[in-house]
């Protein structure tokens, strides 16, 4: 196979689905969403089965617990697969909106249209869903969408994209508007990161690897994130049940997702307080607590935290504790080591949960509840794309809205300007 000559077809082949997609009707694409979603329950077996083709050559190559973890499918996956592609389909159309019109002096009136990006390129590691949710939300977004999985996902990832292709053509779509790269040549993905021509934007889900890869050679704007280094800031006023049920629940519910938390910080003043009875709950579902000297101190089973633990996303039963002289010291901490995704305060003083959301510079900023809930889904965006950390266009999950831009628009009676 000629990759680039292979990528640009591609690429053309995607230019040209999108100025159909951007046209078609709320009606055409739910109607496609819904014959996908009826495919994918159709052909379960066929879904699993390919699935456990790719887990079990994963397997054999040595892939990590956390990586398997997000490669498997199963036939509860499966479901909810469907069910996220019928849930894009009930979700509000955002294109065509047009909103702030404003009459002006002159007597024009000046308001805004959303609108598709156009084509759009995602490169993903291990899990096959985004491929569903990823062509879903494409799709109903007006855009067309390239979509590079990983080599370890191959088999699972062209059962999805067939059945895609099926359901836009049921509703009279272009096959084309969802494609699935065909290759697991890197080279392939050389190629898609430098078709400005045909790529309106990429964006990037997987590993630190993949991400430093993408920036140093990436011609087309991204929308991405490095990694979720997510924290839990119990403050001197935090509720003891409380602070035990997020932290439990922020760790441990899924050790190999963005939005887990890495980091626990302890107000100094209830540390002695609040530590012992998390570390019992963190050591009794098999967590390695690495902390400073002051946890040692109150944990006997801590072992010394490192600089380079309070920057690390573990993806695994690991987590570094900090003692911290108060809110000061705790936001200080978060802004210089956090990735900027997930931050958690769980307190009962309001004015200081007010500055913790003020202060803290990360795309999604809680107070009394769990990292664990920086998702798209329960946003209520349907599901999302990814997690973005940039500031500019997306910043946190990115479902519909992020998939789109605005235009300016003048409506006009034959104004001329004086």
């Amino acid at each position: 196979m000629d990759i680039k000559e292979y990528m640009q077809t591609v690429g053309r082949q995607a230019r040209a689905a999108s100025r159909r997609l951007a046209m078609a009707t709320t009606a055409e694409k739910n109607a496609a969403l819904l014959h996908i979603a009826a495919a994918i329950r159709r052909e379960k077996a066929t879904l699993v089965a390919a699935n456990q083709e790719d887990l079990a050559a994963a397997r054999a190559a040595g892939l990590e617990t956390a990586m398997l973890d997000r490669l498997t499918l199963s036939e509860k996956g499966v479901e909810g697969m469907a069910v996220g592609v019928e849930q894009v389909a009930t979700l509000a159309d955002p294109i065509g909106e047009m909103t702030d019109i404003k009459y002006r002096p002159s007597g024009i009136q000046v308001g805004k249209m959303r609108v598709p990006l156009g084509v759009i390129g995602i490169i993903y590691e291990a899990r096959p869903n985004v491929t569903a949710d990823a062509a879903a939300l494409c799709l109903k977004s007006g855009n067309a969408a390239i979509l590079r999985g990983g080599s370890e996902a191959i088999r699972s990832n062209r059962a999805i994209a067939a059945l895609v292709q099926e359901g836009l053509n049921a509703a009279g779509l272009p096959a084309e508007s969802v494609q699935v790269i065909d290759t697991t040549d890197r080279a392939a993905v050389g190629e898609l990161i430098t078709m400005r021509e045909f790529v309106d934007v990429i964006v990037p889900r997987g590993g630190k690897g993949l991400i430093a890869r993408l920036l140093a050679e990436s011609r087309v704007p991204m929308i991405q994130h490095l990694d979720g280094n997510c924290h839990v800031y119990l403050e001197e006023e935090a509720d003891p049940n409380k602070a035990l049920k997020i932290v439990e629940n922020a760790k441990t519910q899924r050790y190999g997702t963005c939005n887990t938390a890495e980091s626990l910080l302890v107000d100094r003043s209830v540390a002695a307080m609040l530590l012992p009875p998390i570390a019992h709950m963190l050591t009794e579902k098999g967590v390695e607590i690495r902390g400073c000297a002051e946890t040692r101190a109150i944990v006997a089973n801590a072992l010394a935290a490192t600089e380079e633990d309070y920057y690390t996303e573990y993806l695994a039963p690991i987590i570094s504790v900090k003692v911290v002289a108060g809110i000061d010291e705790a936001i200080a901490h978060i802004n210089q080591y956090s990735s900027h995704h997930t931050e958690a305060i769980v307190t009962d003083n309001h004015p200081k949960a007010m500055r913790f959301l003020r202060e803290v510079d990360s795309s999604s900023v809680m107070i009394n509840a769990s990292t664990r809930f920086a998702d798209g889904f329960e946003y209520g965006l349907g599901a999302e794309i990814g997690i973005s950390t940039d500031k500019i266009h997306a910043r946190g999950p990115v479902g519909l809205d992020g998939l789109t831009s605005q235009k300016w628009v003048v409506l006009g009676d034959g104004h001329v300007r004086g």
